[in-house]
């Protein structure tokens, strides 16, 4: 999956070469965004009515970035907006933040799932992250007003940093569940599998064994001799067969399900919040102020477990972000088939 908050724990390892980005706002047929990567099924109302009075030809123009957890969410949205009787065009699938950024700034798009973090440190250029989530979005929310952006309300799901621990492993670690409970365990058992980037990071690996007590380096801490750094990727597949005890994840990712791997609790609060929200251009929104509600039933339903398992049907089961889409909002009840 998908790291830019980084951009996003998504961004980085999602986030395209600064170059090609520009040159697929500016050549967005360039970038694989048409029919293919257009396609969702046909749809008709559920709970997401369609807008009474809505002026023949309205539209909107959505788009997403290119990880499976931003193209479900894109279809998402161009689905309930479809249902709403809207006229789609679908901007979905395209390289990078920093493009998305670019589209929703200048017009080029109307609507994208966003994420607080990744505006916060990436976007409006903060120094760190806000963990507690409302204060994260709220944060968001007033300084983006000036750029002409509006954040709906954010749902529950969280896609931060975490760390995670393979099931068989919990028993033989005391039966460990939080990050704090990493210093009781013996020196030995401290094994950590992490991305280059997320060891170098300021609000990465070192930072956060600082904050529960430990050091990196110290044999009394993590020993350097305990830390496997692996390519993007491969972390996952590591922890889960015991190269490590402890495997950085993002939490939303559909092979901690796959894998059978346990994320653990930040009972410190340390990684900052990274939870998802509708963001759509203001003048769009005083438009058709209905999109708050067609989108707000949506983010209402959205949930770590939940989006691991719609991750899951993408990355290991192979089924079409579309389709994943139009299955649970379907089951959902948030539309219907024609």
């Amino acid at each position: 999956m998908k790291n830019i908050r980084r951009t996003q724990p998504h961004s980085i390892r999602h986030l395209a070469l600064l170059g090609a980005a520009i040159a697929c706002v500016l050549s967005l047929a360039g970038c694989g965004l048409q029919p293919a990567t257009a396609f969702v099924p046909a749809v008709a109302p559920g709970s997401i009515k369609n807008i009474d009075n809505l002026p023949p030809g309205a539209s909107i123009t959505i788009t997403s970035k290119n990880y499976t957890e931003a193209l479900i969410l894109g279809k998402m949205a161009v689905l309930a907006a479809k249902a709403a009787g809207f006229k789609v065009t679908d901007k979905s699938n395209v390289p990078g933040s920093v493009a998305v950024r670019n589209l929703m700034l200048n017009g080029g798009a109307d609507m994208v799932w966003d994420y607080t973090g990744t505006a916060w440190l990436t976007y409006l250029g903060h120094k760190a992250g806000i963990p507690d989530p409302a204060k994260q979005y709220a944060a968001v929310r007033d300084e983006d007003k000036d750029n002409g952006l509006t954040w709906l309300a954010p749902a529950e799901l969280d896609n931060t940093y975490a760390m995670a621990v393979r099931s068989g492993a919990v028993s033989k670690l005391n039966g460990i569940t939080s990050l704090s409970q990493i210093k009781d365990l013996p020196v030995k058992e401290r094994t950590f599998c992490v991305e280059s980037e997320f060891n170098s990071r300021p609000d990465g690996f070192k930072p956060m064994l600082k904050t529960y007590g430990l050091t990196l380096g110290a044999a009394n801490g993590v020993p350097l001799s305990n830390v496997k750094i692996l390519d993007t990727g491969t972390v996952y597949e590591a922890t889960a067969r015991g190269l490590c005890n402890f495997g950085e994840v993002f939490t939303t990712d559909g092979r901690i399900l796959s894998l059978n791997l346990k994320v653990m609790k930040d009972d410190k609060s340390f990684f900052p919040a990274y939870n998802v929200a509708p963001v759509l251009r203001t003048a769009t929104l005083e438009k058709y102020p209905q999109l708050k509600s067609i989108f707000g039933q949506i983010s209402s339903k959205l949930t770590n477990d939940e989006q691991q398992k719609l991750n899951l049907k993408v990355d290991v089961d192979g089924q079409e972000p579309a389709d994943v889409a139009f299955n649970w909002m379907k089951a959902e009840g948030l539309i219907s088939s024609p």
